[in-house]
């Protein structure tokens, strides 16, 4: 998802009107609608419902607009961030993120942030949310992307975006066509992430059995790792969507339909303040 699509996406809110978003936007029509139908594709739901003159946000988009103001918001506070009296001076910006940001939309935002500050230096560390909090705690990132907030009064923290998370598995070991109900889940070896962080600490409410955790599950700290296990058929997970769109796609995973949905989960971007002038 790019900058421009979720900017394209909050003036089509605004204006209500594809040709006064187009106009402020300076482009046209035709590509504001190929954006929101891209947008609709990516998402898998309508955003927006047309009804002769009538112009409104479906449930699911009113979700994806609070969702991409707050983002544009944060990459705009951290535009202002790296912005200097010094313009022409080479600056660096120390960026952490969590595997499912860095493996979906950290390229195209590293991108932007060229675009928009071209002797910028980016030092991007990919780490898990414990080491990532601890790191900027430490002074060590200017910005984190992960899971849990760094709090403090050196930090102003924003919702960078909502993960959808997805049952998945293995054709191997799962009926794509059954739909499953938790004690079917319960009675199967779960894949997660690694203790101490949201998705691991949301498995034992999602079963509301504390047992489940003894010996069922196995952790890890590398996405890659889990997607990995799911593919090979050692157990199932829930797992950010986004992040198994392709192995979806070619059939090595399917979602697994269930009774009880699995929470979303909210990532943070914790950004250093700068120090105020005395």
């Amino acid at each position: 998802m790019r900058i421009l699509d979720m900017t394209t996406f909050v003036a089509l809110a605004r204006h209500r009107h594809f040709g006064r978003a187009a106009q402020e936007l300076h482009t046209t029509q035709p590509a504001i609608s190929i954006r929101l139908a891209a947008m609709e594709q990516e998402f898998g739901c309508k955003l927006m419902h047309r009804t002769g003159r009538d112009f409104s946000l479906t449930p699911g988009g009113e979700r994806v607009l609070e969702t991409f103001r707050t983002i544009l918001a944060s990459y705009d506070n951290l535009k202002h961030e790296l912005a200097d009296e010094n313009t022409h001076a080479a600056k660096v910006v120390r960026i952490g993120a969590i595997d499912s940001v860095s493996s979906t939309w950290m390229t195209p935002f590293v991108e932007e942030l060229h675009d928009a500050f071209p002797t910028l230096k980016i030092e991007l560390t990919v780490e898990g949310t414990k080491s990532l909090v601890e790191g900027m705690n430490k002074g060590e990132f200017d910005v984190i992307f992960a899971v849990d907030p760094a709090i403090g009064d050196n930090f102003r923290s924003f919702t960078s975006c909502v993960l959808q998370m997805t049952w998945a598995g293995s054709p191997k070991i799962i009926d794509p066509d059954r739909t499953y109900s938790v004690d079917d889940l319960a009675d199967m070896p779960i894949i997660t992430f690694p203790k101490d962080t949201p998705p691991y600490r949301m498995i034992a409410p999602y079963f509301q059995d504390e047992q489940v955790l003894a010996g069922k599950l196995t952790s890890s700290n590398s996405l890659y790792s889990i997607i990995n296990l799911l593919i090979d058929g050692f157990g199932v997970g829930a797992i950010p969507t986004v992040t198994i769109k392709r192995e979806l796609k070619m059939g090595l995973l399917h979602p697994i339909r269930v009774t009880k949905r699995f929470p979303p989960c909210r990532l943070s971007a914790p950004i250093r303040r700068r120090p105020r002038p005395i």
